[in-house]
């Protein structure tokens, strides 16, 4: 197991930046692959970007692309969410997740390959 704290969300206006940071309590985070959701008032949760244990691939869902970018930093055992040019539909509640793996990637956009959950951070995007 492995404790998810996210910061960094707020209110921010359309065309605005946010980072998101989620530090993440194992000693051996390298060996996990993180991913952040997302889920707005009444729509189910959905897939943003994930990154692999070894930061070598990302994944992104389409309407993050080029805007959003995930990176992770194992000597602070913190995955980022770098999310530019916000737009009013970006405005969730965030999630990162972890699961930990052995080499091998693991289905980066379903939520059920993950078993660590954060709280979530709400990100508010007005126009």
């Amino acid at each position: 197991q492995v404790q998810l704290v996210e910061s960094g969300g707020g209110s921010v206006q359309a065309g605005g930046s946010l980072r998101l940071s989620c530090a993440a309590s194992a000693r051996t985070f390298s060996s996990y692959q993180m991913g952040w959701f997302r889920q707005a008032p009444g729509k189910e949760r959905e897939f943003v970007a994930a990154i692999s244990w070894s930061g070598r691939s990302t994944y992104y869902t389409d309407s993050v692309k080029g805007r959003f970018t995930i990176s992770r930093d194992s000597a602070k055992n913190t995955v980022y969410l770098q999310m530019n040019s916000l737009m009013p539909e970006d405005t969730a509640v965030y999630y990162c997740a972890a699961e930990r793996t052995s080499g091998t990637v693991l289905p980066p956009r379903s939520q059920y390959t993950y078993t660590n959950w954060g709280q979530g951070t709400q990100v508010t995007v007005s126009s």
